[in-house]
């Protein structure tokens, strides 16, 4: 696994790069605009409060922390819109991990080498996991970074807490879409099943503040357990925890069915569900 583990890692040197500073450029963009609120924050005040509650209420309203605080303005401005972003990665490293390779019939060849198929899939999914962290690393480091020439002044630890709720939460659409993609045909629907509800639960997390008919449905949306908006309130184990362990199921549920099912050797499948071994033996000989 550990050879596994290292070629995976390998292969992801691309993504870290380009995501991980991509999402540090993005908060070395973001932190400087603060400088310009700070230097007249009566001014932003009166010109927030003039705009609909409903406006504020879509992005959270920052937790009830004000625009003009730091913690508010990146809620708003950052941490918001951050599970889109890195919503994309998640979802379709997770459908990929294996359906890409066996789609393109690679996958097959690797698993007729003496590798265990746990072998393939946990050093796989460990190799992305780290990577993971990496990408919100560097993307902390750049929020950190560009204090140092802004007005803005943030608490190290306390700012570690929505990247890590930032982790959870692609965790688990990381898991959803990974075993999407032991079930259905193709990467291509696993990662759009899984991609609308990243997006769909985006929007209803959000309109869920102004309407009453949502807020009944809100607690099924991962979503909402994100602390985009009041990670500086608080950190919410209940929260972190609820979404890693949902992924961290969805990828042991996929892990079973890795090893159930049969590997295609190239292109798409059909609808076949992973059966266990018994029970495929007994439909056969009927």
């Amino acid at each position: 696994m550990l050879n596994v583990f290292k070629h995976s890692l390998s292969k992801s040197r691309g993504a870290i790069i380009g995501w991980g500073i991509t999402l540090a450029l993005l908060g070395m963009m973001f932190v400087p605009f603060y400088d310009v609120i700070a230097e007249d924050v009566e001014t932003w005040e009166q010109l927030m409060s003039v705009y609909p509650q409903e406006i504020m209420a879509f992005f959270g309203d920052a937790g009830g922390l004000a625009f003009t605080t730091p913690e508010g303005f990146l809620s708003l401005e950052y941490f918001s819109f951050m599970p889109l972003v890195l919503g994309v990665y998640a979802v379709l490293a997770g459908s990929g991990l294996l359906a890409a390779d066996e789609e393109s019939g690679v996958l097959d060849l690797i698993a007729a080498q003496p590798v265990s198929r746990s072998a393939i899939f946990w050093g796989r999914f460990l190799a992305w996991l780290l990577s993971l962290v990496v990408i919100l690393v560097l993307g902390y480091a750049g929020v950190m970074f560009a204090t140092t020439y802004s007005l803005m002044e943030l608490d190290a630890l306390i700012t570690i807490r929505p990247f890590a709720s930032m982790f959870a939460l692609l965790l688990f659409f990381a898991g959803f879409a990974l075993l999407l993609s032991m079930l259905l045909p193709s990467r291509r629907s696993a990662s759009m099943l899984a991609g609308i509800l990243l997006v769909g639960g985006f929007f209803v997390d959000g309109l869920s503040g102004i309407s009453d008919t949502l807020e009944d449905i809100v607690a099924f949306i991962p979503n909402h357990y994100y602390q985009g908006s009041t990670w500086a309130e608080s950190f919410e184990p209940e929260s972190f925890a609820i979404l890693a362990g949902f992924g961290l199921v969805f990828t042991l549920v996929a892990w079973f069915a890795f090893l159930q099912r049969d590997i295609r050797l190239g292109g798409e499948g059909g609808w076949k569900l992973p059966l266990p071994k018994f029970m495929r033996r007994g439909a056969s000989e009927a």
